[in-house]
């Protein structure tokens, strides 16, 4: 079985794909960390639309 080589998404270092790679796809803690604070700052995100009436059933229903 070959190993499986990804980017790190933060900065770009090879990762190997497996149960050992902790902070996979991130190289370590601190490229994770970084990117999970890019999206709480809303730095990222996902394209689309917010539809206001989906939102809403989705809210009722908890």
């Amino acid at each position: 079985m070959s190993e499986v080589i990804v980017n790190c998404p933060q900065c770009e270092k090879e990762v190997i794909w497996n149960e050992q790679s902790k902070y996979r796809p991130f190289c370590s803690e601190r490229c994770k960390l970084i990117d999970l604070g890019e999206w709480a700052d809303e730095n990222r995100r996902i394209a689309g639309s917010l539809d206001e009436s989906a939102l809403e059933e989705l809210i009722d229903q908890y």
